[in-house]
């Protein structure tokens, strides 16, 4: 009778290649993912030929508490349209076409950044709109 134990061998799994293989797989997954997003319309931009940034000639900010300034000066709602059209033949002289560029939180409301844009327009101007 063969009373001796008998050695029993374990049985394992080698993991050590496994985690580098996930973790390139990981590192894989994450690319492609920002790359593809299913979400997004291709739009063409055009180009431009010359620099077209504009000159910001008057400046007209919109604050979240809904003050509107132009430059500095803090201006009336209701007074807007003639202190800006008084502003935009200001500088008529200087420039050819002046420009209006509006500052405007992101809590302003809508409303005030197009009737800023249109009595802009009526004055004669060109308008930026810069929604921060």
């Amino acid at each position: 009778m063969n009373i001796r134990r008998r050695l029993k061998t374990h049985t394992e799994v080698h993991t050590g290649a496994l985690n580098d293989i996930l973790f390139i797989l990981l590192l894989f997954f994450l690319i492609v993912s920002t790359l593809a997003n299913p979400n997004v319309v291709k739009v063409n931009n055009p180009k431009g030929q010359k620099d077209t940034k504009a000159k910001q000639n008057i400046v007209v900010s919109i604050t979240k508490d809904q003050k509107i300034y132009l430059g500095q000066a803090e201006v009336n709602i209701n007074m807007l349209d003639s202190v800006l059209k008084m502003e935009v033949n200001k500088a008529r002289p200087l420039v050819d076409t002046p420009s209006v560029v509006i500052n405007a939180d992101t809590t302003a409301y809508y409303g005030e950044v197009f009737r800023i844009m249109q009595s802009a327009k009526r004055a004669g101007a060109k308008v930026v709109a810069n929604v921060k």
